[in-house]
């Protein structure tokens, strides 16, 4: 058995049965990967994958099971590899975070300048989608530590820590009859259209659950995962948005006024998730730590290994 035959086994599987694309994406041939498959069940005894002539249909129950083992192994794998560049180069690598754009927009500024400034070397990218997107960034090991607020609990692989509470606010442009009104109520805000991001009316959102709760129907005109596209729409007078406080600026945003709606929706915590027994480098937990002070490297282990119950704000 080889590693390789194993790679070979989970890239099809990621590549949704399809030998072309998954020849492709190895650099290598698909009749080779066909023989390297066809050789690891040979050598198992068992059939992995069903076929209907050259076409790969369907895995197996058993092909299940060493699929499962086989994505365990090559995580495994990886982080010997981790163990052996972290020893070796401590202060150098590569760090990938999957983050909300409102995140690495308005959150991460300062903390991604104060890790430059202490890790020169370590190469870091930002992969920004929505909370399903990020999730299955994650899982699919193409970033180390996600930063979501939404959308997590289904992903049984994820381990998710508290970073800190926020809430929202409803933004309108400039002399808005919104602007006028006492009190700011959910039946005020669904008079307008409204813009928001994409998730906030699906699931089990906070906003989408403020509106049901009431049996409030609201006009939903736009929706989008960009903060700023959200704000820029408001501005031309398309509707009034409903949006995280923390994405309004008052400096730049001088053609909008923001009004506080935390009274209206519950609030949401931001989390660090990271791969249940994935092996981080000392610069990962330094990096969290920036984000959360309270998230010590002590507590994320521990946390990472199931011991004790979750920890909560």
């Amino acid at each position: 058995m080889k590693l390789q035959q194993l790679r070979y086994l989970c890239e099809v599987a990621k590549r949704g049965l399809n030998l072309s694309d998954a020849a492709a994406a190895l650099y290598t041939s698909q009749p080779g990967i066909s023989k390297q498959i066809r050789l690891l069940e040979e050598e198992l005894g068992v059939e992995i994958l069903v076929r209907n002539g050259k076409r790969v249909v369907d895995v197996t129950e058993p092909g299940r099971i060493i699929l499962n083992i086989a994505e365990r192994i090559l995580r495994d794998t990886e982080n010997l590899k981790q163990v052996g560049r972290e020893f070796g180069a401590e202060d150098s690598g590569a760090l990938a975070i999957a983050t909300t754009h409102t995140q690495a927009r308005y959150a991460l500024p300062p903390v991604i300048q104060r890790f430059i400034q202490r890790y020169p070397k370590v190469r870091l990218s930002l992969r920004e989608g929505s909370p399903q997107q990020i999730s299955e960034l994650m899982l699919a090991g193409e970033a180390d530590i996600a930063i979501i607020t939404e959308a997590y609990e289904q992903f049984e692989d994820l381990v998710t820590l508290p970073c800190y509470q926020w809430n929202r606010c409803v933004i309108t442009p400039l002399k808005h009859p919104l602007l006028k009104e006492r009190q700011l109520t959910l039946d005020l805000i669904a008079r307008y259209p409204i813009i928001t991001y994409d998730f906030a009316f699906s699931g089990d959102s906070p906003i989408k659950r403020a509106f049901d709760t009431r049996g409030i129907k609201p006009n939903v005109a736009l929706t989008a995962i960009d903060a700023d596209v959200i704000k820029a729409y408001v501005e031309l007078g398309l509707g009034i948005g409903i949006l995280a406080k923390m994405a309004f600026d008052p400096a730049r945003d001088f053609g909008l006024r923001l009004i506080d709606a935390s009274h209206l929706f519950e609030p949401s915590t931001t989390r660090i998730g990271i791969r249940r027994h994935a092996y981080l480098r000392g610069y990962v937990y330094d990096f969290i730590e920036m984000f959360a002070p309270h998230l010590t490297r002590r507590i994320v282990e521990a946390t990472m290994r199931g011991e004790g119950s979750q920890y909560e704000l």
